[in-house]
Formats: C-alpha cells, structure tokens, sequence
C-alpha cells in the first residue's frame, strides 16, 4: 500500500507499507478451495436445500442461476411441490436420481441436520452458501471425507 506524506522541506514522500503476509498453509488451502470449486462446477446435478418462492432470497437467486446456466437444479424444500414448474422435494432422499453437489441456502442448525443425511446418502461434494456454513458443520464434512466449498457463493463460480 502507498501513503503519501510531506517529508521535511515540505515535499510529498512515498512511504511503502508491505502487503499482508499470506501464511503458505492459508495459500494452499486458498489453491484447494479453488480446485474444489472447479471440480463441483464441472458436476451436472445440483441439490439446493433450501430452494425457496421467495424471489429476493438466495434459495430462489441460486436455483434460477443455475438453471440458467445449464445444471440439473433439484430443489429441495418440504413446504414447497414445485418452484417454477420443476418438482421440489422433501428431502435430499427423495430425490430420484444421485445429484453431484449438494448446495445449502438454509440456517447452521439445519446444515448440520441435513449432513447426516448427505453422509448416510453418500452425498460427497457439499456447498456451504455463506451463512449456512458453522465450524461444526465444516469439522463434520472433514471428519467423513465430505468435500466441502464453503464461505464462497456458487453464483460467484
């Protein structure tokens, strides 16, 4: 970063402050994160648990951008039969064929719910939408060799 300041005399000198250091393990685990999201965009089939009606939610934004951009979207939502003419169901198990990724767009407490089902399913690529991730749910995907994408929006992918 540059900051100018008058030096003695008046004049403008450039004072130099160095970049934050970025630790080698913070950089390896930027570079997986980065190959993980590469894999799970290059998948076909996507979950959204937590697909909603609602229009100004993230739940409805991600399902309608990744229709949009060619996935197999399948919502998933107990309250919820259909959102816009696709089929929702009520859980990740009732889904009828094995999806690839499964995205979560709902609170920590039901992400850490619903993993179990995800593990149970053998469900191994999981996406955390920001605010649906917590410590717990990111140790219990490490803990049962789930790859998980977290901290980052898929729309951003």
């Amino acid at each position: 970063m540059l900051r100018v300041a008058p030096a003695a005399g008046g004049q403008s000198a450039v004072k130099r402050h160095p970049a934050p250091q970025v630790s080698a393990a913070e950089e390896l685990e930027e570079d997986a994160m980065q190959d993980l999201i590469k894999e799970f965009m290059a998948q076909k089939r996507f979950a959204i648990v937590g697909a909603t009606d609602d229009t100004k939610k993230y739940g409805h934004q991600i399902f309608k951008n990744l229709k949009s951009r060619g996935y197999e979207v399948y919502p998933v939502n107990p309250r919820l039969k259909e959102l816009e003419g696709t089929r929702c169901y009520p859980s990740l198990a009732d889904i009828p064929v094995n999806v690839d990724v499964v995205d979560f767009v709902v609170p920590p407490e039901v992400t850490e719910a619903i993993l179990k089902e995800c593990k149970r399913l053998r469900l191994s690529r999981i996406w955390l939408q920001p605010g649906s991730e917590s410590e717990a749910a990111i140790a219990f995907c490490h803990e049962n060799n789930l790859k998980v994408v977290h901290s980052v929006c898929v729309m951003l992918s």
